[in-house]
């Protein structure tokens, strides 16, 4: 089993940054593939973000590349979203994700373990 712990949304204006921290435990974290979705009301998780096991090779969604940058810190067991020049549409409740093993996934539905997920509200 896996735990996943978001903190760090809250309330920022257009232009603004927020960083977003997921802290895992339960398992080896360095051979957990891990991930960030959004969630609107009402509709299903939207890939963000993804970082592979072992090597940490990135991924993410067109529309948040050059913006958002995922990294984690192995020493503390913590998943990082850098979230830049935030816009209202970045608005939604985000979550991390984790999967056992190496190869990383951009569908919501091949991760095992969640978080409670955290509110980022941009206002413009």
């Amino acid at each position: 089993q896996v735990q996943l712990v978001e903190s760090g949304g809250g309330l920022v204006q257009a232009g603004g940054s927020l960083r977003l921290s997921c802290a895992a435990s339960g398992r080896t974290f360095s051979y957990l593939a891990m991930g960030w979705f959004s969630q609107a009301p009402g509709k299903g998780r939207e890939f963000v973000a993804a970082i592979s096991g072992i090597t940490d090779r990135t991924y993410y969604a067109d529309s948040v590349k050059g913006r958002f940058t995922i990294s984690r810190n192995h020493a503390q067991n913590t998943l990082y979203l850098q979230m830049n020049s935030l816009k209202p549409e970045d608005t939604f409740v985000y979550f991390c994700a984790a999967v056992a093993g190496v190869v990383v996934s951009t569908n919501a539905k091949d991760y095992d373990y969640w978080g409670q997920g955290t509110q980022v509200t941009v206002s413009s």
